[in-house]
C-alpha cells in the first residue's frame, strides 16, 4: 500500500463520526478505537502532542442512543465542526431508508463539506446518507447485502457492487459490513500514522487484519489492493468465466483497452499478467476440486478450463510441486470428520 508524503504525518487529522437513530455502536466504536490507538502509539514511540483531534456529532442533539441500552456521550453538533478531513458514517440497524429522510439537514452539511474532498467512509448502510445526498451517482458503491435490491432501485444512478466488500471512488469509500471498516481505518493510518504504526494496530486488533484489507477490494485471496476499475471489472469477470476458453485479444476488445494497454494495467495493478492471473484462478479452483471432489483428474482439469489434461498436470506440477494426484491424497490425508 502506498502512503502520503511523510510530512502529513505531522499535520493533525481531524475526525468527525456522525451519530444517529438506529446507528450500530461497533461501527463507531471500531473506528475510534483504532484511531485512537494508532495516535496513542505514535506518541509513545516519538513523544508528542496528540495530532488527532476527533469529534462524535450527534445529529439529534442528545447523547447518542443504541439499540441495546448502552448510550455514547456526545456534546457535538454539526455547527461546531469547522473542519473535517476525515468523515465516517456508521452503519445502522434495520431498514436505513426511514432513518435518511429524517435528516436533510445532514444531506446539505455532506453535499457542502464534499466541496473541500474530506476523505469519507461510510460503514454498511451508512451509504445510504450518501447515496441520498446524491455523492454517490454515477459512482461505485456497495452497501450491507441485506438491502442490495432496495438501494439499486431507490438509487439507480449509483454503480453498486454487489460483489465487493470495499469500494472506493475518489474520496469516498463505502464498506459492506462493520468488520470491513476496520480494513480501511487500517488504510487510513497507514497514510497518516505510516506502516509501522499501522503494523502495529493490525497487531493488536486482529493479526490478519493487513491482509484483510489487501484482499477486501475483491472477493478473493491474493487481491492486491489498487482502486484501477477497469481491472478490478476484468478480475470480476475473470472469477466468473474462468473455465471458458479466454482469448486475450477478445478480452482487451470487451474492455475497450488494446492488448498492450491491458497487459500493462493488469501487471501494475496486480503485479501479475492476465495469463498468470487466469492461471492462478484455475489451479485454486483445481486443487478445491481435488480436495473435496471425486472428479478424475481430467474431469477436474476440464472443470477447470484446461481440456488438455496432460498439460493441466505438468502446470499443476510446476506450480505445486506436486501432480494432481499427489496433492489429492495428501490434502486428503489431512482431512477428517466426525462421524456421529
Amino acid at each position: 500500500m502506498n502512503t502520503t508524503n511523510p510530512d502529513s504525518k505531522n499535520e493533525s487529522i481531524y475526525v468527525t463520526l456522525i451519530g444517529y437513530k438506529k446507528v450500530l455502536g461497533t461501527s463507531i466504536t471500531i473506528p475510534m478505537e483504532m484511531l485512537n490507538a494508532a495516535d496513542l502509539i505514535a506518541r509513545i514511540n516519538h513523544p508528542k502532542v496528540s495530532k488527532l483531534k476527533l469529534e462524535i456529532v450527534s445529529l439529534d442533539k442528545t447523547n447518542i442512543q443504541l439499540n441495546a441500552g448502552i448510550e455514547i456521550l456526545c456534546k457535538k453538533t454539526l455547527k461546531d465542526i469547522s473542519r473535517s478531513d476525515i468523515i465516517i458514517l456508521p452503519a445502522m440497524w434495520g431498514n436505513p431508508r426511514g432513518v435518511v429522510k429524517k435528516y436533510p439537514d445532514f444531506l446539505q452539511w455532506l453535499r457542502e463539506k464534499s466541496v473541500d474532498e474530506p476523505l469519507i467512509c461510510a460503514v454498511g448502510t451508512g451509504s445510504y446518507f450518501l447515496a441520498e445526498a446524491g455523492l454517490l451517482d454515477h459512482k461505485i458503491a456497495t452497501t450491507h447485502w441485506y438491502y442490495f435490491n432496495q438501494f439499486e432501485n431507490i438509487y439507480p444512478k449509483v454503480q453498486l457492487k454487489r460483489e465487493r466488500f470495499i469500494t472506493k471512488s475518489g474520496n469516498i469509500y463505502c464498506t459492506g459490513s462493520v468488520n470491513s471498516v476496520r480494513d480501511v481505518m487500517l488504510h487510513i493510518i497507514e497514510q497518516h500514522y505510516g506502516e509501522q504504526v499501522a503494523n502495529q494496530v493490525s497487531s493488536h486488533f486482529t493479526h490478519e487484519l493487513k491482509l484483510s484489507y489487501e484482499s477486501s477490494f475483491l472477493n478473493i485471496a491474493g487481491q492486491n489492493f489498487h482502486d484501477d476499475e477497469v481491472i478490478i471489472d476484468l478480475q470480476e469477470w475473470m472469477h466468473k468465466h474462468f473455465n471458458a476458453e479466454v482469448n486475450m485479444q477478445e478480452l482487451s476488445q470487451l474492455f475497450k483497452l488494446s492488448q498492450r494497454s491491458l497487459n500493462r494495467r493488469f501487471k501494475q495493478a496486480t503485479g501479475l499478467s492476465p495469463v498468470q492471473y487466469l492461471q492462478q484462478i484455475r489451479l485454486e479452483k483445481a486443487k478445491e476440486l481435488l480436495k473435496t471432489s471425486n472428479l478424475a483428474i481430467s474431469e477436474v482439469a476440464y472443470n477447470v478450463g484446461y481440456p488438455d489434461s496432460a498439460y493441466f498436470s505438468v502446470l499443476f506440477k510446476r506450480t505445486v510441486s506436486l501432480s494432481p494426484g499427489e496433492y489429492r491424497r495428501l490434502v486428503r490425508k489431512k482431512i477428517f470428520k466426525l462421524d456421529l
